[in-house]
Parts: C-alpha cells; structure tokens; sequence
C-alpha cells in the first residue's frame, strides 16, 4: 500500500474546557493545524500541555466546545453518535498502557476490537499476519502477563491495524519501556507506515522519538508554540536545545 493513502488531517479553531470547581480549564485553546497525508507527527509539550486531548478530539474519544476536525473529507466534530462510532472503527489507537485485556490470549486481544464486524474466523488470518508484522509469530496463544512491556505494546499496535486504519493516533507508546525497547517500537510503526500507509500522530515527551518524525508540534497551555519540519535539513539536536530552553 502507499504510504500517501494515510488521511489528511485539518484542525481549525479548536477548544476543548473542562470545568474544575467554578472554573473552566481550557486544555486545547484555538489550535489549527494541517497535517498531510502519510506524515509522522510529533506532538511534544511538558505534561498538561494538551497532546493527549488533542489526541482524543481527533479520535473522537471527547468532543470538542469550538472548531472542527475534518479527517479527509468528514468533518469529524458534525457527526453524530452513529456516525461518530463508525469513524472511531476506521482510526487506530494506541496507548501507553496498553489496555489489554488480561484474560485473552494474544490473538484474541487483536481481533477483539472487530468482532462485532464479524466471527472471529474472518480475522483470524489477519491478526497472524499483523503478530508475525510486529514480530510477535508464535507467541498467539500467550496471555498480556506472559509478555514483556515491549511485546505487549508490539500486540497493542497489531490490535490497533486490525481496522486497515489510514490514521493512527498513538498517546505515549513509549512512555512506559526503556530507550532500546522505545526506539524499537518506533522503528516498527515507521516500518508499519511505510508498508501499510498511513499518518501517525505520535504523541511523546522523548526528544529522541521525535526527532525521528518527519514534523515536531510543540504544545503549551493547550496552543502551538513550535512547529518544525523535521525533514527540511535541520539538526533535530538544535531543536530539543530550542525546546528544552523554552520549556524552562
């Protein structure tokens, strides 16, 4: 598949609050961004900042108060409950911890998120080929507990291409595991891209992970406050000593 049958992503005007006591915290204030199809992009920012709400308004995970998000030609924010669950089914996710589920083997936990689809025999085959993909041939009959963090991640992110998704959206999928396994994962969801299309947003605080993304958005108090082509020749080490120094 080519990579450039990842989707479009344009974001304009977008607000999310959430009310704390009598105030309203404003998590994702009037961002807009563009981001092209078959990409990798780095969402940074100190904790707070709004990677993962961000993140979630794109997914559809949490709705937006303002703006829109139009993923290719469907304005994400417009639709409604039916509609919102068939485009959360075409959108993979992937998360720090995992979220496996603790009682089914490896197999099942990646044909889980599509059985209301269809049996389970229909995507058997596709969930071996995805394991053998991340490298995890052999280990289908294995429980969560039976693997490490690394493997467990390498499952999630099988689970999350089940639905062929042109759009990944992955909220610290290195956060909990080590620099080699991290740059591992990395290496394997760039590999991923290349071979199945489809954009990345990667959210991180790890500057090595991002350094290796084709764009870096840096977030602040839920706004853009850096946006860098990673591609274009610069040192992505000149970089993290800008971000490092602003984020003081």
């Amino acid at each position: 598949m080519d990579p450039t049958t990842g989707s479009t992503v344009r974001i304009a005007g977008l607000v999310r609050q959430f009310r704390t006591g009598p105030e309203r915290l404003t998590a994702v204030d009037d961002v807009s961004l563009e981001i092209a199809a078959g990409s990798v992009v780095a969402l940074t920012g100190p904790s707070g900042s709004g990677k993962s709400t961000l993140l979630h308004l794109i997914g559809a995970i949490e709705q937006a108060d303002r703006g829109t998000v139009t993923v290719d030609d469907v304005e994400v924010t417009a639709l409604r409950r039916a509609a919102l669950a068939r485009y959360r089914q075409r959108v993979g996710f992937v998360f720090q911890r995992y979220h496996l589920l603790p009682a089914l083997t490896v197999l099942d936990n990646v044909i889980a998120p599509v059985l209301p689809r269809r049996g389970r025999a229909d995507h058997a085959a596709r969930a071996r080929e995805l394991l053998d993909a991340v490298g995890l041939a052999g280990r289908e009959r294995a429980l969560p507990a039976e693997l490490s963090g690394g493997q467990q991640q390498r499952v999630a992110i099988a689970r999350a291409l089940m639905g062929e998704p042109r759009l990944l959206l992955a909220d610290e999928p290195t956060g909990n595991l080590d620099s080699t396994t991290g740059a591992q994962i990395l290496d394997l969801l760039l590999d991923l891209r290349d071979r199945h299309g489809m954009t990345i947003l990667l959210a991180t605080h790890e500057p090595a992970i991002a350094a290796r993304c084709d764009r870096l958005v840096r977030l602040g108090d839920g706004r853009i406050v850096e946006d860098v082509d990673l591609t274009d020749g610069e040192d992505p080490a000149d970089t993290f000593d800008r971000a490092s120094r602003l984020r003081l």
